[in-house]
């Protein structure tokens, strides 16, 4: 029987691919949108490929034949994952696929924000809430950078027998220059995150720290974090992710130090490896081996090496400058879609040798 596969038309290197995926009885491949994925179109779908855009829940899915779902993000939350155990929908996610993309992001921050102070990295302090893919490379950049380095992670405190080096949001807040956010958004339970940083956290924190957020728009509460930074309890913000994406809170986006669309994991290696971390979790449930995907690869950069004598500041605002992104978000924050959806080539460190 033929399998019918609808994908994310947003998804960069996935176009060709599937249909040419060795299929028990065929195989038939739609792109689309995520505004037209609607329970008409996935209705006589046996797969979806998608991004964090299409919601997965009764509303879209009840009634229609889709038996997998692949999301090409490290997040899950738009996916509901008890309707699809009730409905013996399987689904995987991308876990790490754009870490490093990430990072890439954080270490132009750090620069930005040094500068911005007046100060070196080495003597700048950093809380990590969230130690998994993200918070773990993240961390390791931040010590090669010389910064002292806190780290909250309660699940993980608990799970490690032998959990040393992690401290309580408490002393993050109390200790930190900069805290940055790593966490899934979970509402319900003892490390629920929704609104983790919120108006009480804000309070405990040391007078004039930056706070970053490149996790779930919802784990920091944004009216709330508008207040801090009007009162001067918050020195600086980085936001990536918002609250009530595609539309943030203008007076937060108009204060934020640096504010961009929902991509710090937008890199074209972060893009590639989520496409094919994708392609794999749709073999493994078609039983299709790996081996028939193809390599995917993403674009040289225009330049492909470093400019000669360049500091490392300079290499890391060469590879990304977050202010690009920021300024185009700012000037046209009705535009948040379309930047995302079109965002240009970007390629990490390892593309120009470094």
């Amino acid at each position: 029987m033929n399998t019918h596969v609808l994908i994310d038309k947003g998804i960069p290197f996935i176009r060709g691919v599937v249909e040419n995926l060795p299929f028990p009885g065929g195989v038939s491949v739609d792109y689309l949108p995520a505004s037209e994925m609607t329970p008409g179109r996935v209705k006589d779908c046996d797969a979806l490929v998608i991004r964090t855009r299409t919601h997965c829940n009764g509303q879209l899915l009840e009634g229609s034949r889709v038996r997998f779902i692949a999301t090409a993000t490290i997040g899950f939350d738009h996916i509901d994952a008890d309707y699809c155990a009730r409905r013996g929908i399987r689904w995987a996610n991308a876990p790490g696929c754009n870490a490093d993309s990430v990072a890439q992001y954080m270490e132009s921050v750090f620069y930005l924000l040094a500068e911005r102070r007046a100060r070196l990295l080495s003597s700048l302090s950093v809380g990590i809430v969230g130690v998994g893919h993200v918070g773990s490379r993240v961390a390791a950049l931040a010590r090669r950078l010389g910064m002292e380095v806190f780290l909250c992670d309660p699940p993980r405190a608990r799970a490690e027998e032998e959990a040393k080096g992690f401290v309580s949001l408490d002393e993050i807040a109390k200790s930190a220059d900069i805290v940055t956010f790593h966490t899934p958004l979970t509402r319900e339970g003892a490390d629920a995150t929704y609104h983790l940083a919120g108006a009480p956290f804000f309070a405990r924190l040391r007078p004039g720290a930056t706070v970053v957020n490149t996790s779930r728009g919802e784990v920091v509460d944004n009216e709330a974090l508008l207040q801090a930074l009007e009162m001067g309890r918050v020195g600086d913000a980085v936001i990536d992710v918002w609250e009530h994406e595609p539309r943030p809170l203008p007076a937060l986006l108009e204060r934020a130090f640096i504010a961009t669309p929902h991509i710090a994991g937008y890199s074209a290696d972060g893009k590639a490896n989520a496409t094919r971390m994708s392609l794999e979790n749709l073999c493994r449930f078609f039983r299709i081996p790996l081996s028939a995907i193809p390599p995917i690869v993403p674009p040289a950069p225009p330049v492909a090496r470093f400019p000669e004598g360049s500091t490392a500041a300079e290499q890391a605002l060469f590879a990304y400058d977050p202010r690009r992104d920021s300024r185009a978000l700012k000037e046209n924050p009705g535009l948040f879609e379309s930047l995302r959806s079109n965002y240009p080539l970007r390629r990490e460190r390892k593309a120009y040798g470094g």
